[in-house]
C-alpha cells in the first residue's frame, strides 16, 4: 500500500501548498477530496514536463523584471539629485515634512518613469538640504538617490 502520492495542485490550498506546486499527501485525502473538488491532478511524466516549462517560463520573467529594474537604478542615479520645493518659516525649517508622494512626484517629473511611493524610504527632513532617500524596485534592487530640499 502507497504511503503518499504526489499531486499538482491547481489551486492554492490552505496548509498544503499554492496552485502549481507539487505535493506529497495521504492517498485517501487525495482520493477523497483534492482530486474531486479539483483542486489538485496526479503527477504524470507529461504534467512534471508541463510543471518545469512553467517554472523556468517563471523564472525567466522574473529575470526579465530584475533587469529592467537595474536600467531603472541606472537612470535614476544618473539624473542623482531630485528637487522638492516646500514652504519655509525661520532658520531654514520647513512647514510640514517631505514625504515619499512628493519625492515620488519630483521623480516622476523629472525622468517621466512612475515610481511606487510604498519603496521609497526617506530620513527625517526637518529643514532645507541635501538628504539621501532609497528607492526599491525590485527585491533585489534599491538605488539611492539625492534629495534636494529648496524653499517654495
Amino acid at each position: 500500500m502507497k504511503k503518499r502520492v504526489k499531486l499538482l495542485l491547481q489551486q492554492d490550498v490552505r496548509k498544503l501548498g499554492k496552485s502549481g506546486d507539487l505535493v506529497e499527501v495521504a492517498p485517501g485525502h487525495a482520493r477523497n477530496y483534492l482530486i474531486p473538488k479539483k483542486m489538485a491532478i496526479p503527477t504524470t511524466p507529461g504534467v512534471l514536463k508541463q510543471v518545469e516549462l512553467r517554472r523556468q517560463q517563471e523564472q525567466e520573467r522574473l529575470a526579465q523584471l530584475k533587469q529592467e529594474a537595474e536600467s531603472r537604478k541606472t537612470a535614476l542615479q544618473t539624473i542623482g539629485r531630485f528637487t522638492v520645493e516646500k514652504q519655509v518659516g525661520e532658520g531654514e525649517a520647513i512647514f510640514g515634512t517631505v514625504t515619499d508622494r512628493d519625492l515620488a512626484a519630483a521623480i516622476e517629473a523629472a525622468t517621466n518613469q512612475e515610481v511606487d511611493r510604498h519603496g521609497i524610504t526617506l530620513p527625517e527632513i526637518n529643514k532645507t538640504g541635501f538628504y539621501k532617500a532609497h528607492i526599491k524596485l525590485h527585491p533585489e534592487v534599491t538605488a539611492e538617490v539625492e534629495v534636494q530640499v529648496v524653499p517654495l
